[in-house]
Parts: structure tokens; sequence; C-alpha cells
């Protein structure tokens, strides 16, 4: 059977996947869902995390489960996570055999996080709950107000769990600009699941992205910004259909 890697997003840990990866593993996968280093660290800790450094992090588990003889892998990122499956498809597009972005930065060559939100305008109650800590060196949610933008659909007894585990992000890789190239990164079978009803990235952000790096098969989920709670097995039904033929 296949492996797939989970790469989680912004404030989070791997273990948002606990739903996606129970309904995997029953299906028989081996499903690795790691916290990336630096999270909810120190200030040194996560002023030391580069989006490189993220990228070889990733692109290491999916050697690790090739080395066990476990195949197809596939690598998939939610939200923030984007910017590290890009990151690792291009360092090692060998190691991993599709990629997929959930509601995730897919960015094009040269452009980072911070410039895409530029681009995409003015998003206030998803601006309202995040602030800096250690004179900017990460940023923290505010968990009470998170759910109605984070997880709106969602069981409330998940998503209340969830946000009661939110934790400091590293914030340099927002900033540093995503190097990825045809040969490598664009060499690999892309994924994009668009989620409709998301509002950290609304899905006319996430259309935006699609329509910037082509090229992607597009998978539509009406579901909120934590699908992995909202849609747990359309959303397994989508990493198993992102496996190459």
């Amino acid at each position: 059977m296949a492996g797939f890697v989970l790469i989680h997003g912004s404030w989070h840990g791997g273990w948002c996947f606990d739903p996606v990866a129970e309904i995997l593993r029953a299906r028989g996968h081996t499903v690795v869902a790691p916290t990336l280093p630096g999270m909810g660290g120190t200030a040194e800790e996560m002023a030391a995390v580069t989006l490189d450094g993220w990228g070889e992090f990733a692109a290491q588990h999916c050697r690790d489960l090739k080395a066990q003889g476990v195949g197809p892998v596939v690598l998939a990122g939610h939200s923030r996570g984007g910017l590290v499956v890009s990151t690792a498809a291009e360092r090692d597009p060998a190691a991993m055999d599709a990629i997929v972005y959930i509601c995730a930065m897919m960015l094009p060559a040269g452009m980072s996080r911070a410039e895409f939100k530029e681009l995409e305008g003015p998003n206030p109650a998803f601006d309202a709950i995040i602030s800096k800590v250690h004179d900017g060196v990460a940023t923290v949610i505010d968990a009470a107000n998170a759910a109605p933008v984070f997880a709106q659909v969602s069981p409330p007894d998940l998503v209340d769990a969830a946000m009661g585990r939110l934790m400091a992000e590293p914030h340099a890789p927002r900033s540093e600009k995503i190097a990825v190239t045809p040969e490598r990164w664009g060499s690999l079978p892309r994924t994009y699941i668009e989620c409709t009803l998301d509002r950290t990235i609304p899905i006319e952000s996430q259309r935006r992205m699609i329509a910037m790096s082509p090229g992607a098969n597009v998978v539509t989920l009406e579901a909120d910004h934590s699908p992995y709670l909202s849609k747990p097995q359309e959303l397994a039904e989508a990493l198993e259909a992102a496996l190459p033929a």
C-alpha cells in the first residue's frame, strides 16, 4: 500500500491529521504526520527555523518511507504546509511520487507567503486573531476566537480540542521566497484540494494560486479551513486519488 507524509499548517502540529490518518491506516496505508521542528519552541529555536530546513525535514520523511519499502509516497501539506511541500519537492523530487496541497499555499517561483497576502487584500477576522511574540520572531493565535476562522463547520468537540493545542509559529518562513522549477517540483503530479468554505485562505485566494501555478488536478470539498476535521472521509479519499496510476 501507499505512504502518506502529511505536513501541518501554521500554529498546528501533526496531531491535526489524526482523523484522516486513522482512516488511511485502516485502509492499509502508512501515514506519517510529524510536527515541524521549532513549533512552539523557545525564541532561539523558532528564530533558527528556515523554510529550506523544513523542506529537508519533510523530504527526509519521504525518503525514510521509501527506504522501508513503502510506496508510492504522497507528500501533502495543509495551509502554510504548502510552502514546505513545494520546498521538499524541489529539493528531492525522487523522494516522493506525488504532491498534494490541502487549501494550501501553492505559490509560483519567486513569491513569498507575505507577498501573496498583499495580493489577497485584508482578511479582518483572520488578522484579528494573530499576534506577534518574541519581538516578531513568532506569532500566536487567540485560541478563544479561532474556531469561527479555522473550523466553523467542524464538529465542536474536535474543534475545541484542536484550538487548545495551537502553538507559536516561527515567522521567518512566511517571508522566504519560494524556489521551484519545472524540472524538479514541476515533474511531480500535483493535486490541489480546494475548500469552498475556507475563511482563512478564502476560495478566491485558493483559485488564484491554482491559476498562478497551472497543472494541478483540482478536487473540491465543501469544507472549512480544517477539512481533516470537517470532511475527514472525503479528504482521505482525495489523498488516495492523488496516488499516481
